[in-house]
């Protein structure tokens, strides 16, 4: 499953980090590592962008970005 499947109050812990160079960087830098949990906040009405409640902190990224982050199996509900 991956973090754009996920609906408004669902949540996981990411198992891995697609993209490459300089997105994979930019989503790492921005707490999105392996082994974090993270929870849906909202969606936009369109669908994109998605807010997201990790470390303590909310981020929002762009659905796009969200399809390329994997999370464990038999966690995405939170």
């Amino acid at each position: 499953m991956t973090l754009d499947e996920l609906k408004p109050g669902q949540g996981g812990v990411i198992e891995f980090v697609g993209g490459e160079g300089a997105l994979r960087r930019r989503l790492l830098d921005m707490g999105l590592t392996p082994n974090t949990a993270v929870t849906v906040r909202k969606v936009a009405p369109m669908g994109d962008p998605i807010e997201l409640f990790l470390r303590s902190y909310v981020l929002t990224i762009r659905k796009e970005d969200a399809a390329k982050i994997r999370l464990k199996e038999g966690e995405g509900k939170r």
